[in-house]
């Protein structure tokens, strides 16, 4: 047993999510003795009630969207309904299976998990119920929950959260999603494909507004033109429920009726009555304040993923999870590069991207170049009948600073795309290198191409 008794573990680690059980596997590899804190199910948000099952219901839906397009394709079908019950099933079965399997890695690697919710008690414990566990070491790792606007209260039932959006028992006839990132988008792709009526509500000037305009814009082009409803630059004023839905009320005075209202604000950090103010940790609104090595003001504490300032992305608190351990464990990790973080939202189509957008890359860099090559131009594109682009962000003279892409399966793409960023390449050096013909992958190639003054399949 890992208490007080028997003398401190080498890590306490309070939260069982990406960056958690991230960190808590990489320590346990490197011979560090790791206890894991975990209130509910390992594999937090993400398994659970996230990055997993948005998925899971964004690729049911993409298969009620081939059924509707088949005829483009020759293909003689009819689309019969959707069985929610099934759809749910299938959901939960892909999230039991990763999680059965998480379960069993974590116990193989000598890892003790404590099941229950941990509490900071000093700089180097948490307690658990009755039990504390003492650590050389302590990472928070408690992540993040689904936020709302003050005032607005959440009923879970006519107002919901992404949460709830996942257990729907049913398809709605109409939504209201307010906020239009990416969980925003992607759950107004998914019920647009099932069926419903879906109106976007967004208070910045653009869907996805941390994506360059160019991706916003193209996706707000691809949204129209299957419906869904948007109005950009448009604040909330407040929500009704009615006998039959919501009321929701736009400071300009617009009205929207609908059976739900989706509250996709963004996520707020897991930090209130756990103790870490009456430590002595430095926070900033909830979040935990860290130093380029995840350090908090208390040397013995560290702290990641969601609960940090940032980028609130499970593969940013795996990358974390692993820096931290591997820090503890006396090797010298590469400092984490967060611009160069690759980024997608699923929606149909897909937004992805990787580096600076050119806004943040003319405000850092002055002078820049930039090059768009329309998905129109490359074959497999056309097999699939997506529209996009991919969007180019480059020093003059120097390397691609920034890849922006549009377009069904471009989430695949954005890989290799982080290696350019990332390797600092020269939009020459890309266009040496040959891609396979016909693939998506392609229009990354001769994106380059052109940007490297040879441009082929494109005008000028």
């Amino acid at each position: 047993m890992a208490d007080s008794a028997a003398g401190p573990v080498d890590l306490v680690i309070l939260g069982g999510g990406s960056g958690g059980y991230a960190a808590a596997l990489r320590a346990a590899e490197l011979g560090l003795s790791v206890v894991l804190i975990e209130k509910d199910k390992l594999g937090g948000t993400c398994l659970h009630r996230g990055c997993i099952p948005t998925k899971a219901l964004l690729h049911s839906a993409e298969i009620v969207d081939n059924i509707n397009d088949s005829e483009t394709f020759g293909i003689r079908s009819t689309f019969d309904g959707i069985d929610m019950a099934k759809v749910n099933a299938y959901k939960d079965s892909v999230v039991a299976g990763l999680f059965k399997g998480l379960t069993g890695l974590v116990n193989s690697r000598g890892i003790e998990v404590v099941e229950g919710t941990g509490r900071l008690v000093s700089p180097t414990a948490v307690a658990v119920g009755d039990r504390v566990v003492e650590g050389r070491h302590v990472l928070l790792a408690t992540g993040s929950y689904a936020r709302t606007l003050p005032g607005l209260d959440i009923d879970h039932e006519r107002v919901i959260t992404s949460d709830d959006a996942l257990v729907l028992d049913r398809v709605p006839a109409s939504v209201v999603v307010l906020g239009a990132g990416a969980i925003g988008c992607e759950f107004a792709s998914v019920w647009r494909s099932y069926g419903a009526e879906v109106t976007i509500v967004e208070a910045l000037a653009h869907l996805v507004p941390l994506e360059d305009e160019s991706s916003s814009k193209l996706l707000e082009r691809a949204f129209r033109k299957r419906g869904i409803a948007q109005h950009l630059g448009a604040r909330f004023a407040g929500v009704k429920t009615t006998d039959h839905g919501v009321t929701v009320s736009l400071e300009s005075g617009t009205t929207i009726e609908a059976e739900l209202l989706l509250v996709a604000v963004g996520r707020g950090p897991v930090s209130a009555g756990l103790g870490y103010e009456e430590v002595g940790i430095e926070t900033d609104r909830g979040y935990v304040l860290v130093d380029g090595d995840l350090r908090t003001n208390i040397p013995t504490v560290s702290a990641l993923g969601d609960l940090r300032p940032g980028l609130q992305l499970a593969h940013v608190g795996f990358a974390e999870g692993i820096y931290v351990a591997e820090r503890l464990a006396g090797l010298r990790p590469a400092p984490l590069d967060y611009d160069n973080v690759p980024r997608v939202t699923y929606s149909h189509p897909e937004v992805a991207s990787v580096g600076l957008t050119a806004a943040a890359a003319r405000e850092r860099h002055g002078e820049i170049r930039t090059l768009t090559y329309n998905l129109a131009g490359n074959g497999k594109a056309q097999i699939l009948r997506t529209a996009g682009a991919v969007t180019l962000v480059a020093l003059p003279d120097g390397p691609v600073i920034g890849v922006h892409m549009v377009g069904d399966r471009v989430g695949e793409l954005i890989a290799e795309a982080q290696l350019i960023t990332n390797w600092e390449a020269l939009p020459v050096d890309v266009a040496q290198l040959i891609h396979p013909h016909p693939t998506l992958s392609e229009a990354l190639g001769e994106a380059h191409l052109a940007l490297a003054g040879k441009p082929l399949h494109i005008h000028g």
